[in-house]
């Protein structure tokens, strides 16, 4: 070593192979001892202390997917080439790209950003809004919006306040400044999530296809450049501790620094990447999240089609004292790493003096098929990329059906049984629909998504509380794309292969309600311990449940993540598979919003599909403390006829509303679309309970899929259900619109007053928050 690298206490290659014998500290990085022998005998010495760092983030199961990748294998293979035909760029890129036609296409990515989020509620919800825009900054495309599925504890534990005021104020915090409209998103709150809290994060973005950027380092000789913010010790093995490791607070080394966001910083980037993609001065490109510049460094690399050599010493630091394997692991945030040919260096550098952003040459691309980092010269990290990238390790972790489920599944919930005591007459009805809607989960969620902004850039033109948010494309054409997240946790612990399809057609159909086509789904996987068999089964059964499904609804799986180790003990949280669902639409003029409005007077209500009686894991179980089962029977071609019914009459002008039946089933859906604008309606029960067979409780709570509540003008109901009747599927009328009445009034049953419902729905958020 030379005195310089003696002087900063620099483990050399070099001194690397003349010290066998040194300890390393790879198990608190994260490293299992098998992993850390595989690196020894990878690189025929032991690591040196920059390279144990690089290995340790990039083999966590957060980057490499090393419990997962053999089962996530199957989005892959059960694609047919019908389903291929529109995607643009697949699962292994920072984010999948879909065509949209006239030359536009949309990317958009859903990801994880749990155990920050619990650790520091504000910066490690804002993060992962910051890092999932850059993915899709990363693609080449503008980000045009975002969404984020949330999932808390109780609602009345003294914690659950902390982390959900932190995580929706980073959240519209940093996506307000961005200048992103926040169209949609679910909240739900389960003591199982009390210490493993789910912030996932989703973005979307659009471009034209010759904007389309990959990760990758390609040609021997061009420059390797580090642009943004400086690098700080902000984040530091957040990817090998955090998303590794059942969170310990008695251990420091559990206890990284949150990454710490500026989103003004990345305001400024955005623009600055899109003038390079305009005048293509990049070669490849890749953001720094999860694992920083070592994640950043490998995967271009690796992806290349040679080597890279960079100087470590060339990164701008915030922090002087950060050693080498610091400076690789750090997770600080609004940062790029770009490959630039020579001849664009000056044409670069221009447009980084015109955004005043930061940049350093940190090296070149070569021939050698090596990842060489150096520090002052001496070399610190000399590997082949793909063993850090891509060739990690991989495990078929034992799983087994848990000995549990069958009793589980044995615990019905049903309102055919005898002494049930559920409500049946006229005013314990009401009283229950009255209930439901106040109870945590149904209640009015204006609490949170005021905090946001859902319409700033002038191009939404849906967003919560409807079933999908809608954004537009192209001012020109009216091009626009309806996204929507969905998950129940309840119905995927009843029976994680059937809850995760459950998962999909929800979000399926809610981007039909809309009026959008269903095109691309991307999914993030969150789950307990995959060391628990019966964590790894849940989770194996979900991927496959999902597989197959996506297959036979016919939309790809176009990117996502896996999330684990969310469990506190030996106590994991229910399986909770969040999948987003995206739609275009050819003229966003003609969406179709949840609820009837004002001008709606006398529109015939209808409901398609069949009810039965399916209350294991609904939410009126849920309330009643009960959890057992099975969930919801699911008929996909059903789904998908269903899908092709809301779309159609969408586009041809024959409803007028629309909102998707799933939890609280019909009783919700009736209050949600009268209170979406104010509206009553009048409707009766005696039609739908004769032709299924149910009793009016069944019929109001049931959460039978395939179902969807429309309001049809009365000069489209002929039309309306002779194109119901030509896809043989059910559909009853339940009743009107009404306008005078300012009541949700269930003929022989109830009547509910609109404001009284709309006081109980809107009071549970503010009294708890």
């Amino acid at each position: 070593m030379t005195a310089e690298a003696h002087k900063f206490n620099i483990d050399t290659v070099e001194h690397a192979a003349t010290t066998p014998d040194t300890e390393l500290p790879w198990a608190e990085l994260g490293l299992k001892q098998n992993e850390f022998e595989e690196i020894v005998k990878l690189l025929g010495r032991r690591p040196t202390a920059a390279e144990l760092a690089m290995y340790s983030v990039m083999w966590s199961e957060h980057c490499s997917y090393k419990s997962s990748k053999n089962h996530l294998r199957q989005f892959g293979e059960k694609v047919t080439e019908e389903m291929k035909k529109d995607m643009l760029v697949g699962i292994g890129e920072n984010a999948g790209v879909t065509n949209l036609g006239d030359g536009w296409a949309v990317t958009f990515k859903i990801e994880s950003h749990n155990s920050p989020s619990f650790v520091e509620p504000y910066q490690g919800a804002a993060t992962g809004i910051g890092g999932i825009v850059r993915d899709i900054i990363s693609m080449g495309a503008r980000p045009v919006a975002v969404m984020d599925p949330l999932r808390f504890g109780a609602i009345d534990h003294p914690d659950t306040a902390r982390v959900m005021h932190g995580a929706v104020a980073g959240i519209g915090g940093y996506g307000n400044s961005l200048g992103l409209p926040n169209i949609g998103g679910e909240m739900v709150f389960d003591s199982v999530y009390q210490g493993n809290p789910l912030v996932n994060a989703l973005a979307v973005g659009v471009m034209r296809h010759e904007d389309i950027r990959l990760a990758n380092a390609s040609g021997k000789g061009n420059k390797v450049v580090l642009f943004g913010a400086r690098t700080g010790g902000d984040g530091i093995g957040g990817a090998s501790v955090l998303a590794s490791e059942s969170f310990d607070d008695s251990k420091p080394s559990k206890r990284p620094a949150v990454q710490v966001g500026d989103p003004f910083a990345e305001k400024v980037l955005i623009e600055c990447c899109l003038e390079l993609f305009k005048g293509s001065l990049v070669e490849g490109i890749q953001d720094l999240g999860a694992a920083g510049i070592s994640c950043a460094t490998s995967e271009l690399a690796s992806n290349g089609d040679g080597g890279m050599q960079v100087e470590l010493t060339s990164v701008l630091l915030r922090d002087p004292t950060l050693t080498p394997g610091e400076i690789l692991m750090s997770e600080s945030q609004e940062r790029m790493m770009a490959v630039v040919s020579p001849e664009n260096v000056a044409a670069f550098e221009a447009v980084m003096e015109k955004w005043a952003v930061e940049y350093s040459w940190l090296g070149e691309v070569t021939d050698t098929g090596r990842l060489i980092i150096t520090w002052n010269g001496e070399t610190i990290v000399d590997v082949d990329p793909r063993t850090v990238a891509h060739e990690g390790p991989v495990y078929d972790r034992p799983y087994a059906r848990p000995e549990w489920q069958d009793a589980l599944q044995a615990d019905t919930f049903r309102a055919s049984e005898a002494g049930a005591g559920l409500p049946a007459t006229g005013g314990e009805l009401k009283a229950a629909v009255l209930e439901l809607m106040a109870s945590p989960n149904m209640c009015d969620k204006s609490w949170i998504t005021n905090q946001y902004d859902r319409y700033v850039g002038g191009n939404t033109a849906l967003s919560a509380p409807d079933d999908a948010g809608v954004i537009r494309v192209d001012e020109e054409t009216g091009l626009g794309v309806a996204l929507s997240t969905d998950a129940n946790g309840r119905y995927s612990f009843l029976d994680p292969y059937t809850g995760a399809q459950l998962a999909l057609a929800e979000a399926y159909r809610n981007v039909a309600t809309a009026g959008a086509v269903p095109m691309a789904v991307s999914d993030c996987l969150n789950f307990g311990s995959p060391e628990d068999p019966d964590v790894m089964w849940q989770l194996a059964e979900s991927i496959r449940g999902l597989s197959d499904a996506c297959m036979e609804l016919g939309v790809p799986v176009t990117g996502g993540n896996v999330s684990l180790y969310n469990q506190t003990g030996s106590t994991p949280i229910h399986p909770s598979p969040v999948v987003a669902v995206l739609g275009k639409l050819d003229d966003v003029a003609r969406r179709t919003p949840s609820g009837w409005r004002n001008d709606a007077d006398g529109q015939a209500i209808y409901l398609l599909g069949t009810t039965r009686d399916e209350l294991d894991g609904s939410e009126f179980a849920n309330i009643r403390g009960h959890l057992g089962g099975l969930p919801p029977k699911l008929d996909l071609a059903a789904e998908k006829t269903l899908g092709a019914i809301l779309i159609n009459a969408s586009r041809d002008g024959m409803i007028d509303a629309a909102h998707d039946l799933s939890e609280g089933g019909l009783a919700a859906a009736l209050s949600e679309m009268a209170l979406r604008y104010g509206v009553g309606a009048r409707v009766a029960l005696d039609d739908l309970c004769e032709r299924d067979g149910v009793d009016a409780f069944t019929a109001l709570f049931s959460e039978s899929q395939g179902r969807a509540l429309v309001a049809v003008p009365r000069s489209e109901e002929v039309r309306f259900n002779d194109m119901a009747t030509a896809r043989q599927y059910p559909v009853v009328r339940l009743g009107v619109v009404d306008t005078e009445t300012s009541a949700l009034e269930v003929q022989g049953l109830f009547h509910l007053d609109l404001g009284e419902l709309r006081e109980a729905h809107e009071a549970t958020l503010p009294k708890y928050f």
